[in-house]
């Protein structure tokens, strides 16, 4: 579960760098400037026009793979919370389960 938190702040830290590279495009008067992209280890020179689109389907897929990354640690904290009542209705007080780090 820590492995899938640290997976969402990444990407929220990716998704936060492209609305800040996509605000910085948006305020350039330059209509005509190109600006290099990385796609992999490369950079390719777009227009503004078209780095912009790349920029807001880079962030939609970073917004998706965030959004079903927070489903399934929310499935899995529905778990944790089944498996402990099931497990304090079984054994009662006499076990001591950890608090959650949320």
């Amino acid at each position: 579960m820590t492995e899938l938190k640290e997976e969402i702040e990444g990407k929220k830290k990716s998704l936060q760098n492209l609305e800040d590279a996509s605000d910085d495009i948006m305020m350039s008067e330059d209509d005509t400037l190109l600006i290099p992209y990385q796609i992999g280890d490369v950079f390719i020179s777009h227009s503004q026009e078209e780095t912009q689109e790349m920029l807001e389907a880079g962030k939609e897929l970073l917004k998706d793979e965030i959004k079903a990354l927070e489903g399934r640690v929310a499935a899995i904290l529905q778990v944790l919370a089944d498996l402990k009542v099931q497990l304090y209705a079984k054994f009662g007080n006499n076990i001591n389960l950890e608090a959650d780090d949320s």
